[in-house]
């Protein structure tokens, strides 16, 4: 077991996660990454910790460098067409206890880095390529890859290839999004080389109708840079809007940028000044925000991590941590006995999966179609703000011992880092 040889496809949070906890486990593991992309991808917006995932980065020793590395957002502020505020949103200055914003909002690119530096050098990575198909025969999983062609021999083959997962599909003998539990949100992400926030470190989110959303979030860079955030939030019922914007992230980013520019032209506020951001950007690219649905995480000698198994909307960050970690830890506790090891993983990371995967329509509430519905929406926001009761529902949940929920996790006794 100690000769463990383990495929990661994937170089993002949860196979870096992984990773690194996995060479903890088993020292002198082999782990290959391969990934899509011909380099590290450490670009992406910002993502959050919370929850259980906060203890793992501690025990990771991890905390100081991503607060380090944060982008140093306040909060959020819902703004009207003439830029002037409705209602205010900080963040809590907790970690037990978050809101919006999270002590921990750190661009996806940077907190990727943080996870896979202290053992890029004990790995081995496969750029530019991917897994064309794999078999399972007994104790092995053989891979082929898809440009090489190349045919290899694993003891585990880890998913860790996002929301999309071609492993997940080909596990599920599926088409990927089978398993994609479409929330109507779409989003493109960019970054602006204009400080379009003067300085202010509020993100502002400002709303138009037909569920247009224009979402900018400050950028620590101090070149002056603000992240753009373009969001269709769709109903159930207007199928042919979520055609449209499907049919365009199936035909690429020019035509995202296309039908984005279409959309958003009216849309008020700073509408012109973040299109034309968008079209400068040098790193565009746009989503389906939604969560993945898989009815199993595991099969023989492939297991999903992360986005590939449980993708999930402002959470899903904080569940690849989780997962990396639990994943490792399983296979710690059960040497020589990957079958039980991955068992124990589906067993723990499914239930807390499926807590965490709400149906309650949050962003469509957050985001009305209608005039009237977005001044309904500006009048709730404002009293909460004005009267305090968002502060006094954190004070009150914190004085009666409420936190976030926390997953139930294992004390895995690791080796101390000393022994390898």
């Amino acid at each position: 077991m100690s000769k463990f040889n383990i495929l990661i496809s994937g170089s993002g949070i949860a196979g870096g996660v992984f990773a690194s906890w996995l060479l903890r486990a088993y020292p002198k593991a082999n782990i290959t990454i391969v990934e899509r992309a011909p380099s590290l991808r450490l670009t992406g917006a910002s993502v959050d910790i919370r929850s259980t995932a906060v203890d793992v980065i501690k025990w990771m020793d991890a905390e100081q460098k991503i607060r380090n590395h944060t982008t140093k957002e306040e909060g959020i502020q819902f703004v009207k067409a003439n830029g002037k505020a409705i209602a205010t949103f900080g963040a809590t200055g907790r970690t037990d206890i978050q809101s919006i914003t999270s002590e921990f909002e750190i661009f996806r690119g940077e907190l990727a880095k943080i996870f896979i530096d202290p053992v890029i050098k004990r790995v081995k990575f496969i750029f530019d390529e991917s897994i064309d198909s794999f078999d399972q025969r007994g104790d092995e999983v053989v891979v082929t890859f898809a440009k090489s062609k190349e045919v290899k021999t694993y003891d585990l083959l880890v998913a860790a290839d996002g929301l999309g997962s071609n492993i997940r599909g080909m596990m599920l003998n599926s088409r990927p999004r089978e398993q994609i539990y479409d929330e109507g949100i779409h989003i493109a992400y960019f970054t602006i080389k204009r400080d379009l926030l003067q300085g202010c470190r509020l993100a502002k989110w400002y709303n138009a109708t037909g569920g247009r959303c224009i979402f900018l979030r400050p950028d620590p860079n101090p070149a002056g840079r603000t992240r753009g955030h373009l969001m269709n939030i769709t109903t159930r019922k207007d199928i042919q809007t979520k055609e449209r914007l499907n049919e365009a992230i199936s035909e690429g980013n020019e035509s995202y940028m296309q039908l984005m520019e279409e959309m958003f032209h009216d849309a008020g506020w700073l509408a012109p000044e973040v299109l034309r951001g968008m079209r400068e950007s040098d790193d565009f690219y746009c989503s389906l925000f939604a969560q993945v649905r898989s009815p199993k995480i595991y099969d023989g000698r492939v297991v999903l991590l992360g986005d590939a198994g449980y993708a999930t909307s402002g959470f899903g960050t904080s569940l690849a941590i989780m997962g990396g970690y639990v994943l490792a830890g399983e296979l710690l506790n059960h040497p020589g006995d990957v079958k039980t090891a991955l068992r124990r993983y589906e067993e723990l990371m499914l239930p807390f999966v499926k807590y965490s995967q709400s149906t309650f329509p949050a962003m469509q509430l957050l985001n009305p179609q209608t005039q009237w519905g977005i001044r309904i929406r500006n009048t709730i926001l404002g009293f909460v703000t004005k009267t305090k009761l968002d502060q006094l529902a954190m004070t009150v949940s914190s004085a009666l011992g409420f936190s976030e929920k926390k997953f139930p996790m294992p004390d895995y006794q690791w080796p101390a880092k000393s022994e390898y």
